[in-house]
């Protein structure tokens, strides 16, 4: 039932968003150098690593490591960079992912390939079973604001809670929060 109720969203968000995943893959490619999409390898369902898009909202020649890592993250992005991430339009190319089958709507946020505490720790706890979503459990208790063991906490509890209605809630918790520009650090 969840992977049907993904590709329906998934399908429905694509053909409603078509025209502004345009726009902002246009708005990329004439503010900054390189390809209007970044493509990351992250740690999917069963730790198999997978592409991820986004738009790129950094510059080409930043370490793949997690944006908290960086010296100073601001000094990085793109002109509209920061924007595209308090809005959350950088992740809209990742509906690509959910039709694939890679990502789910709702899920634990895929790790990327060296964030091995994560890794470990999402093992560990079995949350690595689980599809990685779009959002998460722990992207509406506190999304960037939260340490790992902490945000792996959030994790099991979904994975100990997860069921359709669920998803949708935390679906409903993650429109307000992006409209709202709630949690995000950077």
């Amino acid at each position: 039932m969840k992977r049907l109720f993904d590709l329906l969203l998934a399908l429905l968000a694509t053909t409603t968003l078509l025209v502004p995943i345009f726009l902002v893959a246009i708005a990329v490619r004439l503010t900054s150098k390189g390809p209007a999409l970044y493509w990351s390898d992250r740690v999917g369902k069963d730790n198999l690593i997978f592409k991820m898009p986004k738009f790129r909202s950094m510059k080409i020649d930043t370490p793949a490591v997690a944006t908290h890592l960086l010296e100073d993250p601001k000094s990085v992005l793109t002109p509209i960079g920061d924007f595209l991430r308090k809005s959350s339009l950088d992740e809209l190319p990742q509906l690509w992912c959910i039709l694939k089958g890679d990502m789910s709507f709702v899920g634990p946020r895929p790790a990327l390939f060296n964030q091995d505490d994560l890794i470990a720790l999402r093992t560990e706890k079995r949350v690595h079973g689980l599809i990685p979503g779009l959002t998460g459990w722990a992207q509406v208790n506190g999304r960037d604001e939260l340490p790992i063991p902490e945000k792996v906490d959030l994790d099991v509890e979904y994975l100990d809670r997860k069921s359709l209605r669920f998803d949708i809630y935390i679906l409903w918790l993650t429109l307000t929060k992006v409209l709202k520009r709630d949690g995000v650090s950077h």
